[in-house]
């Protein structure tokens, strides 16, 4: 796991979200990065069900 998350360090070392500077992410733990990374890429756990087509019962 550590291994992800220096991986995840590197990710946005290099490309730091909005707001933040790559300064920002050196200092961050580990928890705190995965956090981050959750929540910056959250809407992308549901992409695939968007417009599916079936039976909905409102």
């Amino acid at each position: 796991m550590k291994q992800d998350i220096e991986k995840l360090r590197k990710k946005y070392i290099d490309n730091p979200p909005e707001g933040m500077t790559s300064g920002d992410i050196r200092h961050m733990s580990g928890d705190e990065l995965l956090d981050m990374d959750y929540f910056l890429n959250e809407d992308d756990l549901f992409d695939d069900e968007a417009g599916v087509e079936g039976f909905y019962i409102f």
